[in-house]
């Protein structure tokens, strides 16, 4: 497996954004299941359905991320909610992780530029 060196992850609990800077390949996006169809479904028969649904769905977006993230050294995880914490607290519950050194900042929204931007700065 090739292994790259830093990625940028700026992410909420909707989309992960994966910036890499040294492919060029900015455009990558990840995007979670769990959308307001499968809230309403999941609610319709009860909330601890729905709370499951979303936990199963949640993981399934984190374990995607996670596959990618395994073909580097040093992430960056940012973004404006406590998804990057979630998805940090994931990756270091699994060994396979150990070896991947994890920076984890608070961000606003920002444009594909400004994410770029705060990417390559971090890594410079």
């Amino acid at each position: 497996m090739e292994t790259h060196k830093n990625l940028g992850i700026w992410m909420d609990h909707v989309a992960a954004d994966l910036i890499d800077i040294s492919s060029g390949t900015n455009d990558h996006i990840i995007v979670s299941d769990f959308t307001f169809e499968h809230k309403d479904e999941a609610l319709n028969k009860s909330e601890k359905t729905m709370h499951n649904k979303q936990r199963q769905m949640q993981e399934q977006y984190y374990k995607k991320i996670a596959d990618v993230v395994l073909k580097y050294q040093h992430i960056l995880l940012f973004g404006p909610t406590d998804a990057k914490i979630e998805l940090h607290n994931y990756l270091k519950s699994d060994v396979l992780f150990k070896d991947i050194k994890m920076d984890v900042k608070e961000t606003d929204k920002m444009t594909d530029p400004e994410k770029e931007a705060y990417v390559k700065n971090h890594f410079k």
